[in-house]
C-alpha cells in the first residue's frame, strides 16, 4: 500500500455502534424517578401487634374499672390474633409482641371479670341488696327513699367502719384523736 493513502478501518468492523441510554424501553407507568421508594413496599406491618400490647397494657391498668380491664383486654386479643396471623405469613415480624398482647389481653379480661366478683361481693355484704329492697318498696317517696339511704350507710359504717377521716384535736403536744 502507498503511503500516501488514508489507513481506514476496515469496512463492516472497526468501531461500535452508539450505545441506547437505556435497554429496553422502560413499560407504561415505570419511568425512572417515579413510583414508591425501593423497600417501602415489602416493609413489614407491625402495627396490628404493637397496637395490641399498647391496648393490653392500658386494660392492665385499668382492670379495676371493669369496663377498661374486659372490653381493652377483648379489643388486645382481637388485635394479637390479628397480628400474629401477618406474623405467621411473614407479613410482619413481630409475632412475639402479638402474642404478649394476646396474654396480656387476655389477663386483663381475668382480672376485670375478677373484679366484677369482688364488687358484687362487697356489694352484698354491705347490704346493697337489702337497700335495692328498701328503694323499691319506697317508690318516689323522697321520705323513704331517705330513710333507705340512711340505714344503708349505718349498715355500711358498721360493717366496715366510718367513710369519714378521722378528726384530731388541736394541740401544743403530738396528735391526740378526738
Amino acid at each position: 500500500m502507498p503511503e500516501s493513502q488514508p489507513s481506514w478501518p476496515p469496512a463492516g468492523g472497526g468501531y461500535p455502534p452508539p450505545a441506547y441510554p437505556y435497554p429496553y424501553p422502560p413499560a407504561p407507568g415505570q419511568y425512572p424517578g417515579y413510583g414508591q421508594p425501593p423497600g417501602l413496599s415489602n416493609a413489614p406491618r407491625n402495627g396490628m401487634g404493637i397496637a395490641a400490647l399498647i391496648v393490653a397494657i392500658a386494660g392492665i391498668v385499668t382492670a379495676l374499672s371493669v369496663v377498661g380491664g374486659v372490653v381493652l383486654g377483648a379489643v388486645a386479643v382481637v388485635l394479637g390474633i390479628i397480628g400474629h396471623g401477618r406474623a405467621k405469613r411473614g407479613e410482619a415480624d413481630n409475632g412475639g409482641v402479638a402474642i404478649a398482647g394476646v396474654v396480656l389481653g387476655l389477663l386483663a379480661v381475668i382480672a376485670g371479670i375478677a373484679c366484677i366478683f369482688v364488687y358484687v361481693g362487697i356489694f352484698r355484704t354491705a347490704g346493697g341488696g337489702d337497700y335495692i329492697d328498701c328503694m323499691s318498696k319506697a317508690g318516689s317517696d323522697p321520705a323513704e327513699q331517705q330513710q333507705c339511704t340512711e340505714r344503708f350507710r349505718e349498715h355500711f359504717e358498721n360493717k366496715f367502719g366510718s367513710a369519714e377521716a378521722p378528726r384530731f384535736q388541736e394541740s401544743h403536744g403530738p396528735l391526740i384523736p378526738a
